[in-house]
């Protein structure tokens, strides 16, 4: 069975109709996902994206909305900080406008995405494929430049807001995982954020959130202190 480039059928959904399983276990096992998806706002951000001027000094912070909420040039106290994170975008998303981010040729650059494709059920193996395409990419586009991959931030599913990304503690694990192996394998710089905003449950530290997702200042100045600690913005 092919797999098609707008819908894919998760491999659960392909075993089930193979053994004709019943309708109803069928609609349970069956997730639908759509690489095509792009949030509302995500070609106006773009737009805007490519219209700001580019500088090799540039340090990008690029990502989806757990990136794009604050002001990294304010939040770091460095005017060379820029921010592209797109509120609800996956890591097609990231693939798709790459081009804007490796164009000028920035000094370093910040990843941090993946939640969100986790929430529309992409499967897990095509999400490390696109991080591999992603990290190549720069490699490629922009040698120069210092590449930061961030491990996935746990969820706290105490909150409501945000079901669809909630009890993904599986899903997240397995990604980090595979994130550190390829950080070593590419030989770029791997930095474990997930171990600093988990509590002894392994939930998104209460403090650190405002619905079991996204963060609080309190949070941003967790992961401002982590990239200070780790002298990765020197």
């Amino acid at each position: 069975m092919r797999l098609r480039k707008r819908i894919g059928w998760g491999l659960l959904g392909l075993l089930s109709g193979m053994l004709m399983l019943p309708e109803a276990a069928l609609a349970q096992e069956e997730a639908a996902w759509d690489s095509t998806y792009r949030p509302s706002t995500y070609q106006v951000q773009v737009d805007q994206f490519r219209a700001y001027p580019n500088s090799r000094k540039d340090i990008i912070f690029l990502g989806n909305s757990i990136t794009a909420h604050p002001d990294w040039s304010e939040l770091l106290g460095n005017k060379h900080a820029r921010n592209r994170g797109i509120s609800g975008d996956i890591t097609y998303g990231v693939l798709e406008r790459l081009d804007e981010v490796t164009e000028g040729k920035p000094d370093k650059i910040f990843l941090l995405i993946g939640i969100n494709d986790i929430s529309r059920n992409i499967p897990d193996s095509l999400i490390l494929e696109n991080y591999k395409k992603i990290v190549r990419r720069i490699k490629a586009e922009t040698p120069s430049t210092e590449l930061y991959l961030q491990t996935m931030l746990p969820t706290n599913n105490t909150f409501t807001k945000f079901k669809r990304h909630y009890n993904r503690e599986k899903n997240v694990a397995w990604l980090n995982n595979e994130l550190k192996k390829l950080a070593a394998a590419e030989k770029v710089t791997l930095i474990d954020l997930h171990p600093h905003f988990a509590d002894s449950e392994g939930r998104l530290v209460e403090a650190y959130t405002h619905d079991g997702l996204h963060l609080t200042y309190k949070g941003y100045e967790k992961w401002v202190e982590i990239l200070k600690e780790g002298k990765y913005l020197k």
